[in-house]
């Protein structure tokens, strides 16, 4: 069985982010590309004891990038934004 430090990698911090989603008690992570949401939702039940009401999931694509003539693409990723149950909150630091 996956870990669930393996599948929940990080815990985005961004203005937007937190304008957007923590006053309606959503919370957006950076997630294992082959991680379902049934996975997604076990794993941070399990990390931040708290209970979750959905988990929606959404593939950024990578961008092209170019260094002198060589070019290539940095990597896609996948996030997921989890919306808490009513009364929940992810304390952070």
């Amino acid at each position: 069985m996956i870990s669930s430090y393996s599948i929940i990698k990080a815990l985005i911090r961004t203005e937007k982010s937190t304008n957007l989603y923590e006053p309606q008690a959503k919370y957006l992570f950076l997630v294992d590309k082959v991680s379902n949401k049934i996975q997604i939702k076990r794993a941070v039940e399990e990390i931040y004891k708290v209970k979750v009401k959905e988990v929606n999931t959404l593939i950024a694509p990578g961008k092209l990038k170019r260094v002198s003539y060589q070019s290539g693409r940095t990597p896609d990723l996948k996030k997921a934004i989890v919306t808490l149950k009513e009364g929940q909150k992810i304390e952070v630091s």
